[in-house]
């Protein structure tokens, strides 16, 4: 799929392409875009299979990891500051070309909903929102649920605990495309409550992570 550029390289028109031509050298391709949000708390091997896997099966341009500023359906309940979270998103991407981090929302202040940040990307994006499916069956809980599925797709990964019919029963209504993932039983979760623990969570999480994770003590009671 193209389109043209908002301005006309030919007929110097600032913002409206000429309509006597339609050269394909001032074509440009329409973006799509993998988003994996979350409060990534850490971000761990399951959310990086996610990525990869919808990257590869829907053919994306780019995977953008968003951790989330202040998510309000996690009001009352514990969030590792944000500065923790994007630095480990950043060393759990590191070396993948078609993986970037965006702190689009930690920058923004107030609780963190998602249809104000699918709002923010440019409008002629192609948007796909990669979620687990112990996400995706609470979709319909959703702050402007409705405006969420009209601005982007949705794709789905399998979680442990959530079976494929509870995610199409609580969809009923809406289109989704279920990942051929790796079901990795790993839950952040778990993670905090282990490295606190002073246990290890290495070879769950990227090794950088995991040295970003002892380096800070982030997980320290």
């Amino acid at each position: 799929m193209w389109t043209l550029p908002r301005g006309c390289g030919v007929c110097g028109t600032p913002h409206q392409p000429c309509g006597s031509h339609r050269c394909p050298g001032f074509m440009i391709p329409v973006v799509h875009r993998g988003i994996l949000g979350g409060t990534f708390d850490p971000p761990h091997l399951a959310h990086l299979v996610a990525g990869e896997t919808a990257f590869r099966d829907l053919g994306l341009d780019i995977v953008t990891f968003i951790p989330t500023g202040a998510p309000w359906q996690k009001q009352g309940r514990e969030v590792t500051p944000a500065v923790h979270r994007w630095e480990m998103v950043l060393r759990a991407i590191e070396g993948v070309d078609y993986f970037e981090a965006d702190d689009r929302e930690i920058r923004r202040s107030g609780w963190t909903y998602t249809i104000d940040t699918l709002n923010t990307f440019l409008a002629d994006e192609q948007l796909t929102l990669i979620m687990g499916a112990d996400t995706a069956a609470g979709l319909p809980t959703w702050d402007r649920y409705e405006p969420v599925l009209e601005r982007a797709d949705i794709a789905v990964y399998p979680r442990p605990g959530t079976t494929r019919h509870a995610v199409e029963a609580a969809l009923a209504d809406a289109d989704f495309v279920w990942l051929d993932a790796a079901e990795l039983d790993i839950e952040a979760t778990d993670l905090r409550a282990h490295a606190r623990a002073e246990g290890s969570v290495r070879f769950l999480v990227r090794d950088a992570v995991w040295r970003y994770i002892q380096a800070h003590n982030v997980y320290e009671d």
